[in-house]
């Protein structure tokens, strides 16, 4: 059986497949990560989440920074360490799961989150955003930003929403906090929780963002990895 199509369905046809087509596009951040032997989480963590903050509005530039990079993309070293994090949060929490809101983050893109911060010099801006120059070790693909997710794939109360500037979101404040009143009993066990799992599968916290980790020092990242592009 032959079909034929008038010209204008064969427009029609087009028009409605185009959204198709553009979403199968390869996305260059993510085809590069993977020439660099980076590797997608999820595609060796099943369990895991993700929910990239800076590919949606929902971050304190409030724009879509990322565009087509949705994937969380990490050094195999790196997911390997977050495997046993997970394994490890099974073991506390059997319907909990690690959720990833940052993972690899081009060099280009550090640029964009840096120079969105102009209200704070250099020496304050660098608590809050690695300068380009000196390199995150989220462009190492080495660093990870992430919460944790109940039975119902909801990130559980940490306090504060991710990227928050202020107090609340410091590790190093905590006790002080807690004692004020201003973190509640529950957030302080849910950030130990997260902390606990994160340290015993070897990462590093830091002492202002209680959702970031670090697999290993700038140092050793700078040595072992070339820059995310």
């Amino acid at each position: 059986m032959t079909y034929s199509f008038s010209f204008p369905s064969v427009i029609i046809l087009c028009l409605l497949l185009h959204p198709i087509i553009a979403q199968q596009k390869p996305c260059l951040f993510e085809e590069n990560m993977g020439r660099q032997g980076l590797v997608e989480v999820q595609s060796v963590i099943k369990q895991v989440l993700v929910e990239l903050k800076y590919a949606s509005t929902d971050n304190f530039m409030h724009q879509n920074v990322y565009g087509c990079l949705t994937k969380a993309f990490l050094q195999k070293e790196t997911v390997a360490k977050l495997a046993h994090a997970q394994s490890l949060l099974e073991k506390e929490k059997p319907s909990y799961r690690l959720l990833i809101y940052d993972a690899a983050r081009p060099l280009s893109k550090q640029w964009d989150l840096w120079n969105a911060l102009p209200q704070y010099p250099p020496n304050i801006r660098r608590n809050y955003v690695a300068s380009p120059q000196e390199h995150s070790i989220h462009n190492y693909g080495s660093a990870v930003d992430l919460t944790i997710a109940d039975e119902k794939g909801q990130a559980i109360d940490m306090g504060t929403p991710f990227d928050y500037f202020g107090k609340e979101a410091y590790p190093k404040a905590e006790k002080e906090l807690a004692e004020k009143g201003i973190l509640s009993k529950e957030v302080i066990q849910n950030r130990l929780l997260l902390r606990k799992v994160m340290q015993k599968a070897g990462f590093l916290p830091i002492e202002y963002e209680w959702w970031h980790f670090n697999a290993f020092s700038r140092a050793e990242a700078k040595k072992k990895f070339q820059v995310v592009q």
